[in-house]
């Protein structure tokens, strides 16, 4: 493990200078120096004074760092029935995060399922067709290149009213497709 790399790391990232970081651990600056170098090992305690000042726990400190999932590809998507029409589920466990974006494809006439209330919103872009939305006793009309935001406090629906099959990124937050 890096020690000297992750201290330099915590430092930049709280925005101190060797020199802040050492006044506050009544330390040198050039032993931070060495530290974030690894020319020095740092006893125990002085460790723990650094991670205090930096605000991190040893856990924290120790913990093996995985490196964050940020792309997928069609191969990372799977399918499902939404009413007359699919669902591409455009990342994989989205339940887990505050947004869960899907791919919705309805056929002619075809409808999704219905979104019954629920506590969030959602946000949609029609990539084909025309579409009519029904929110509570309510409908909207939308096209290829028209956006939509559902509050989502009220029963909703989609139904494409085109001869074509049309297609819609959805994104719901909380997760909750």
């Amino acid at each position: 493990m890096d020690i000297g790399g992750r201290i330099r790391m915590y430092r930049l990232q709280r925005g101190l200078t060797q020199e802040e970081l050492a006044s506050r651990c009544e330390l040198t600056k050039g032993y931070i120096s060495q530290l974030e170098n690894d020319v020095s090992s740092p006893s125990i305690a002085t460790l723990i004074d650094v991670l205090n000042i930096l605000g991190v726990s040893p856990q924290q400190f120790f913990a093996e760092q995985k490196e964050e999932k940020i792309v997928w590809s069609k191969n990372d998507f799977f399918e499902s029935e939404s009413g007359d029409g699919q669902c591409v589920w455009l990342i994989p466990n989205s339940q887990k995060n505050e947004m869960e974006p899907i791919i919705l494809t309805l056929p002619p006439e075809g409808s999704s399922a219905v979104r019954y209330p629920f506590e969030g919103e959602e946000f949609g872009y029609v990539l084909e067709g025309k579409i009519l939305i029904h929110v509570g006793e309510y409908s909207y009309k939308a096209k290829k290149g028209d956006a939509f935001y559902i509050m989502g406090d009220k029963e909703h629906q989609i139904v494409n009213v085109g001869t074509k099959e049309c297609k819609i990124i959805w994104v719901a937050t909380p997760s909750n497709f």
